[in-house]
């Protein structure tokens, strides 16, 4: 599942993880969403799945406004170990570009009728079946996304999906939830995770 992941990447040149399964499996599913500022700015919405992250690239975001459908364009696996990753990957390099945890927390299928909180090995049989039938519904509690949210595949293309917010308490159509643009784990933004010759107000050094 992870060897498209190992495939575009070249270890000794990115700082990004090298693929590796994880040994302890606590009952929670965890999810992350990443800022990527790479050729074109996105985020990176990755949910825990049968020990990888299942991945989809959102080039706009995810909204808390349920009448906003959001584009998610399904890449390929990655390890667990990268939902911690945070840096710059280098020019040249697959996915080069500035990184940050810009979201993280755990999260559980919400399809049933009875969610299966502390229990992984229904919550990744549902995820499978929600993957194959190209439908899943989730209810995640980050530090900026919370309350249920719905993944749907098109028509048009197997790896094209929608993401929206489900009507709840915690949709608010008034909210940015993008302006809140630092990492949850170090405070940082992608300006401050630029090497310093590339950041605002700073001029490149020229020959």
């Amino acid at each position: 599942m992870l060897e498209e992941y190992e495939r575009k990447r070249k270890f000794g040149e990115t700082p990004e993880p090298k693929a590796s399964r994880p040994r302890e499996r606590p009952p929670h599913l965890t999810f992350v969403v990443q800022k990527h500022d790479a050729t074109r700015l996105h985020y990176d919405f990755r949910l825990e799945v049968d020990g990888v992250l299942k991945s989809w690239a959102v080039p706009k975001g995810p909204s808390l406004d349920p009448e906003v459908k959001r584009g998610a364009f399904m890449v390929e696996d990655h390890p667990i170990s990268y939902a911690d990753f945070e840096g710059v990957i280098p020019a040249g390099q697959y996915g080069a570009g500035r990184v940050i945890v810009w979201d993280r927390g755990i999260y559980v299928p919400d399809e049933a009728e009875r969610p299966p909180l502390d229990d992984r090995e229904e919550a990744e049989r549902q995820m499978r079946d929600g993957l194959a039938a190209g439908k899943l519904s989730i209810t995640m509690l980050g530090e900026k996304l919370q309350g249920s949210w719905t993944l749907v595949r098109t028509k048009r293309d197997p790896n094209e999906w929608l993401l929206m917010k489900h009507r709840d308490t915690y949709a608010d159509p008034t909210q940015d939830v993008l302006a809140l643009d630092r990492s949850v784990t170090s405070g940082r933004t992608l300006d401050d995770v630029a090497p310093p010759a590339e950041r605002p107000g700073r001029r490149r050094a020229t020959a």
